[in-house]
């Protein structure tokens, strides 16, 4: 079964107040960016039914309907109409929801407080749809049309006991599970973009959509590169391809080194202490040529005559 998550990246320019969304679908197993739309508040999408309704539907690859894909996100994009139409549409779909959205319920019958104990859940079906609440640290409110309310899974999360440390074992509704280990994939791509990323402190907008772009091309080379070979790391890859880019090789010079030109002991040797500190000193060649500076130093050449 194949998944993906949606992730949004920000992007606002101090110098025009304009601010720029690229959403990036991508995928949640290794965190290739496969499709992204630019966003700039004037007429990016014709469906017009919400910034996050049209942004989902606009980057669907309808060449896949119903051949098993399923599509996390978090709640910057969920809805039930969007769900209840990706289901229409034989996509699955998953993803935490705010409380204050439209058609989700907003009964006793599936809401936890404060009060609730760590591991308590509800839940409450609405047709494909299923929201369930769980509360960990705080309440984790997450909809699917992909899986049941609760299959007998079950986290261990650490909590302080008698100033000592135990790990407890706690049930956990299956759609959090699921969104859990798919939205892991926005952490590794936000990793992969971060590491070494091509972006700078700029006040065009446009340059910092290639820059990003950019980041998002090398990102994915060493993702198909380490799926097909496998045998580099991240920094070795971005190594060699800013070598092959940049028409350098990797591989500099071995340096020679002379057996000659070692440093020695300029200084004569005295037995007057006064005179240890400055007897035989002369002016630093090199820091003459390079700093302009004229630098006294016991040491001289082996090579050198004098």
């Amino acid at each position: 079964m194949q998944s993906k998550y949606w992730n949004d990246t920000v992007h606002k320019s101090q110098a025009n107040k304009v601010g720029i969304q690229v959403f990036c679908p991508s995928d949640s197993s290794n965190g290739y960016t496969v499709d992204f739309s630019v966003y700039t508040g004037k007429n990016s999408f014709p469906a017009d039914r919400g910034l996050s309704y049209d942004a989902v539907m606009s980057l669907l690859d309808r060449k896949v309907l119903g051949s098993g894909y399923h599509v996390y996100m978090d709640d910057f994009y969920t809805s039930h109409k969007l769900f209840t139409d990706l289901f229409a549409l034989k996509f699955g779909a998953c993803g935490t929801y705010r409380d204050q959205r439209k058609d989700f319920p907003k009964t006793a019958a599936n809401s936890l407080s404060r009060s609730s104990s760590r591991g308590s859940i509800r839940w409450i079906r609405d047709g494909p749809l299923v929201c369930v609440k769980w509360m960990d640290t705080q309440v984790v409110s997450v909809c699917s049309t992909i899986h049941a309310a609760y299959t007998g899974e079950r986290v261990q999360r650490k909590i302080k006991a008698q100033d000592t440390w135990k790990t407890k074992s706690y049930s956990c509704p299956a759609p959090v599970t699921a969104y859990n280990q798919h939205m892991g994939g926005v952490d590794l791509s936000g990793q992969l973009l971060q590491y070494y990323a091509a972006q700078h402190k700029t006040m065009k907008w446009y340059k910092k959509i290639f820059l990003h772009f950019l980041d998002i091309a090398a990102s994915n080379a060493f993702i198909l590169h380490k799926e097909l070979q496998g045998n580099m790391t991240h920094d070795q890859f971005m190594e060699e391809l800013i070598a092959e880019l940049c028409g350098a090789s990797q591989k500099a010079a071995p340096k020679q080194f002379s057996t000659d030109h070692v440093p020695i002991p300029g200084a004569e040797l005295t037995s007057d202490v006064r005179r240890i500190a400055s007897v035989g000193r002369r002016i630093c060649v090199h820091c003459k040529a390079v700093h302009g500076k004229k630098l006294q130093t016991p040491w001289k050449c082996q090579a050198s005559p004098s």
